[in-house]
């Protein structure tokens, strides 16, 4: 009888599986027998890797076919494609690169490219994207996630790093040392069912459960119930939507006013301080920020906030920030006084104690597991010098040549002409879909990598199907997880779909680099290279990886764990001269003269409350305020067309939550088809009304594909990035603002 474990082994972003096939279809994936609480997100390959979304040719846009670069660009999302065979796709691509750089220049060309595309450590769609246009002299990339913008910019010059962020207290040293938990935005066991390059194990949900049994007790503070699971008993406290900042600078007032802070850690660890006390006291803008300012703001009893605070300082103390609270408006603000608490606190470099930045964001965060450096597909160089941040597509399609400033410098947009898209979706990702939809029609041609009509395929002018991790050979190898695990091909490709490294190769023929770009290596032998380079790297790092015909063999392998549970800023908590921190005074910089040298209005140099652009405190009435959070049942966009992704539709739409008092106040009732609207556009959702939600707040996931009406801006399936605002938290940062949006609801008659 045949056992699971007989099954070949693959892997993604979301996990490990065993698959089956049966006569050349994927008939199941199982679980990884490593792992304890495996996510049902890969089952939403079963009947989608052939179903009718499947791009199984390549296709040209009929007008961009018929007219050439430039024609009739307000018709993408809208034309009909046309079959062409790869030698002409390849020659249209070809050509069209020549002419945008002999006459454009290879800035013209943007690849940002952002998305998760494979775990496999080869087959990495944007890295041969990269690989291949840097070849060609280079192209205009992105810069920062969307995920966390504002954090990864802001932390450099308060901690000295953005690789702080995977770098949080471990685990077991929460579950042996730490007393209290407070999690800003939460802990969402559904993120962290995900980990960048694969994963072998999901951690997160045994470790909260192995916290809770240890005495480690949570509070919640989020307008989300769910975003920490009901077993943990947690204290739920829910403050309006984009108020986190103000919360954090009352607690640090009952901090420092009833003399529970740690001068003595902050005179030696830290920088800036009184600066930022003046503040807190009102001594610098005669404004006290106590408790009841911060309770009119948050809309959360003073009382409440004293008695948190006098509870964090009373034990040992994490505080987690949730990535999701960078992408509210003035995001930076929260990371940075998440570090502020914990610094007052004194207890950054203890065990179990400090500040870690998105426990349950990815599976990573917290994750006991060496850190080898993995070989990666080489990219070369890029000679292009300009870029954008990542959420300011829009921007950059509208206004060439526009000025724009990022952490502490001014830019200028390049004057697109071509974008590539290998491995993503930016009608997923970005905010204020409309707005991208119109600077979308600007550029002369936009080419998309994908296997699937997902809305990035089919606003495309040339779409080149590509395969999935199911349909091609591959190796996991993260270094941020501790699980290898050979990728087998379970299925051949469907159609005419060709791995990414065939499709630059076919395309690097036309234009005389082939030798260069695949060095004469085939995929097979572009992986042995990149394991056998990665069993060097390993080995200095004292970490001895199986030789790769004996990791075939067995199929995975599992890095040992280190000796100790890891302590954020362990070291220069021991040591702050020995082990300073890369910031301006090798300290924690809770005053940063350099952020305030920028002179920037909405980001000055201590962190400070900032009224979001929109929220409750100026809701007009009837309005709500949207919560835009990650799917449970996908990787943002990935998958939406998969049975897993639509079973949990309504009426074949997005559910969207809302409390029972709202939903009274509009007569909605569960199941009902409502529009979700505001000035930038709307979208039809399913009503689940719930009390896990606060009053005067929705929630609606991301990730459906957007799918606009015919003659209308209206999304049909219930994408939420429609309603948010396209606007950088700071121009220190320029990140993602969608979680700071106001909306209104109706019923919807639903023959629309």
């Amino acid at each position: 009888m045949t056992k699971a474990t007989d099954f070949p082994l693959t892997s993604f972003h979301w996990g490990t599986y065993r698959a089956e096939a049966r006569n050349g279809d994927l008939v199941a994936l199982h679980p990884f027998e490593e792992d304890p609480d495996p996510s049902p997100i890969g089952q939403g390959y079963l009947g989608a890797l052939k179903g009718p979304d499947r791009i199984t040719a390549p296709m040209v846009r009929k007008s961009w076919l018929e007219g050439g670069p430039g024609t009739k660009g307000s018709l993408r999302g809208k034309d009909a494609f046309v079959e062409v065979s790869w030698d002409e796709a390849e020659q249209l691509v070809a050509d069209e690169l020549t002419r945008v750089i002999n006459t454009h220049g290879n800035q013209s060309i943007f690849a940002g490219s952002y998305g998760w595309a494979s775990a496999g450590r080869f087959h990495h769609a944007q890295s041969h994207l990269k690989r291949f246009l840097n070849l060609l002299g280079g192209f205009t990339p992105s810069v920062n996630s969307y995920s966390l913008a504002s954090g990864e910019v802001i932390l450099p010059h308060v901690l000295g790093g953005a690789e702080l962020i995977y770098d949080a207290t471990s685990w077991q040293s929460i579950i042996e040392s730490c007393d209290l938990m407070v999690a800003f935005g939460g802990v969402p066991i559904k993120n962290s069912m995900i980990g960048q390059g694969g994963l072998g194990a999901h951690r997160t949900r045994p470790a909260l459960l192995e916290a809770r049994a240890a005495g480690v007790e949570f509070v919640n503070i989020s307008p989300l119930k769910s975003d920490l699971p009901d077993a943990l008993s947690a204290e739920w406290i829910a403050p309006r939507p984009s108020t986190d900042a103000a919360l954090m600078i009352g607690l640090a007032h009952v901090l420092l006013s009833e003399g529970l802070s740690d001068r003595a850690f902050l005179d030696r660890y830290t920088v800036g301080f009184d600066r930022f006390a003046n503040y807190l006291t009102g001594e610098s803008d005669g404004i006290v920020k106590n408790t009841d300012w911060a309770a009119e703001i948050c809309g959360i009893r003073s009382e409440e906030i004293q008695s948190l605070a006098r509870r964090m300082a009373s034990g040992r103390t994490m505080i987690s920030v949730a990535w999701a609270l960078t992408r509210q408006d003035h995001g930076e603000q929260n990371f940075w006084l998440g570090t502020v608490l914990a610094a007052m606190l004194g207890q950054i470099g203890l065990p179990g104690g400090g500040v870690g930045f998105g426990y349950g964001a990815v599976n990573t965060v917290g994750l006991e597991r060496p850190s080898p450096r993995f070989q990666a597909v080489p990219q070369g160089r890029n000679k292009v010098k300009t870029f954008i941040p990542v959420a300011r597509i829009a921007e950059m399609l509208e206004n060439p040549g526009g000025e724009f400033d990022y952490n502490g410098k001014k830019h200028q947009f390049p004057d697109t002409k071509l974008i590539w898209w290998a491995g993503g979706n930016p009608f997923h990702h970005h905010q204020d879909l409309n707005r991208l939809r119109r600077a979308w029609a600007r550029p002369d041609t936009v080419i998309v990598n994908d296997w699937c009509w997902n809305s990035a395929a089919q606003h495309a002018d040339i779409v080149l199907p590509c395969t999935t991790p199911l349909e091609r050979a591959d190796i996991t190898l993260s270094p941020r997880d501790p699980y290898l695990v050979v990728m087998d091909k379970v299925v051949e490709p469907s159609g005419q779909a060709r791995d990414d490294y065939d499709i630059f190769r076919g395309i690097a023929r036309h234009l005389g680099i082939d030798r260069k770009y695949s060095e004469e290596r085939d995929a097979d032998q572009w992986i042995t290279w990149l394991y056998e380079q990665s069993r060097k790297s390993a080995t200095r790092a004292q970490i001895d990886l199986p030789p790769l015909d004996e990791l075939r063999k067995t199929g995975w392998f599992k890095m040992p764990a280190p000796n100790e549970p890891h302590i954020m800023l362990g070291k220069f908590r021991q040591d702050p001269e020995a082990s300073p921190l890369r910031t301006p005074s090798g300290k924690i910089e809770i005053f940063s003269e350099k952020i305030a040298s920028f002179g920037y209005d909405d980001c000055p140099g201590h962190p400070t409350w900032m009224e979001p652009v929109e929220w409750l405190g100026r809701a007009e009435q009837g309005q709500l305020h949207l919560i835009s959070n990650q799917p449970k049942n996908k990787l943002h966009s990935q998958l939406d067309q998969g049975p897993v992704a639509q079973g949990d539709r309504i009426g074949g739409r997005e559910p969207a939550m809302l409390h029972p008092d709202d939903a009274a106040a509009y007569g909605i009732r569960d199941g009902d088809c409502i529009r979700v609207f505001n000035g930038r556009g709307a979208c039809l959702c399913g009503a689940v009304v719930s009390d896990s939600i606060v009053p005067g707040v929705i929630q609606i996931s991301t990730g459906a594909w957007f799918r606009p009406g015919p003659n209308t801006d209206v999304c049909l399936s219930g994408n939420p990035n429609v309603l948010c605002k396209d606007k950088g938290t700071s121009r220190l940062s320029q990140g993602p603002t969608a979680h700071s949006c106001l909306v209104r609801v109706a019923l919807q008659d639903e023959r629309l």
